[in-house]
């Protein structure tokens, strides 16, 4: 092989092993609290959605749920950034008249009932920035117990568009209606 050839290929291995380096991606792992969404109506095979909500699902992993969501402090609903919660169509949210668009999901839980929040505060960390002056709804839902314990806080949709959070045996609803 002459020189010029023998430089070429390790000018092109060096410049290939460089630029492999270069492009890598170094992947997280996954989050302890993973983003999920529900949607109305639930079924799959249903491609026109009235509601979404975007949220992520902390685990419980042997710790109290009153010490994960203390009695009468606003909570994001869910871990990380606060869920989120669009309607496509104008919607009645716990007998409420709510305009299409997307809010924020917060909650003050309470022992027999928790105070469900529409906001417009978006693209929030947490509750830490809450501000109750942006409130577009308050609902009051009551609080009843399920024998099945949930490990991962869960937002679902029955077939009617009642919205149940839930998170070990508690449960909370609300009644959406067109």
């Amino acid at each position: 092989m002459n020189k010029s050839r023998l430089t070429f290929t390790i000018t092109f291995a060096l410049l290939m092993l460089f630029s492999f380096q270069v492009n890598a991606q170094d992947f997280k792992s996954l989050d302890k609290s993973p983003l999920d969404a529900a949607a109305y109506p639930s079924s799959h095979k249903e491609s026109k959605k009235s509601i979404k909500v975007i949220y992520s699902r902390p685990q419980l992993k042997e710790r109290s749920l009153d010490k994960l969501v203390p009695n009468g402090k606003v909570w994001r609903t869910g871990a990380n950034e606060a869920s989120e919660i669009t309607f496509y169509n104008d919607a009645v949210f716990g007998g409420k008249k709510v305009k299409a668009g997307t809010y924020a999901l917060f909650t003050i839980p309470g022992e027999k009932e928790w105070t469900v929040i529409l906001s417009t505060d978006l693209n929030v960390w947490g509750s830490y920035a809450y501000n109750e002056a942006n409130d577009v709804v308050r609902v009051i839902a009551p609080v009843t117990k399920d024998e099945k314990s949930l490990e991962a806080f869960s937002i679902a949709f029955d077939d009617a568009g009642t919205m149940f959070l839930g998170w070990d045996t508690l449960r909370v609803a609300v009644a959406i209606t067109k």
